[in-house]
């Protein structure tokens, strides 16, 4: 990636590559997710469309809802992702 890119470019560069993360590998998502840490951009609800510990997104993955806490199992690793439901 090249490192002269304005904060709009990188916005850009990253919300095309979302809509297609099914097809991604851990190591793009990391390159990624380092390009919107370098420009202060955040990722919101996308960041719940990945693993938080091996980077891979999830295929299918095992949802459970508890006492308004969202628990996501990732097929990869096993980890679970917690995370709180809106009103």
């Amino acid at each position: 990636m090249n490192k002269k890119i304005s904060k709009t470019d990188a916005e850009k560069i990253i919300n095309e590559f979302f809509k297609n993360i099914q097809n991604k590998t851990p190591k793009e998502i990391k390159k990624v997710k380092k390009l919107a840490m370098s420009k202060n951009i955040a990722l919101k609800e996308k960041r719940k469309l990945f693993c938080k510990k091996c980077l891979t997104p999830y295929k299918n993955p095992k949802i459970r809802i508890k006492n308004k806490l969202k628990s996501i199992t990732c097929n990869n690793c096993n980890y679970i992702s917690r995370w709180k439901m809106k009103n």
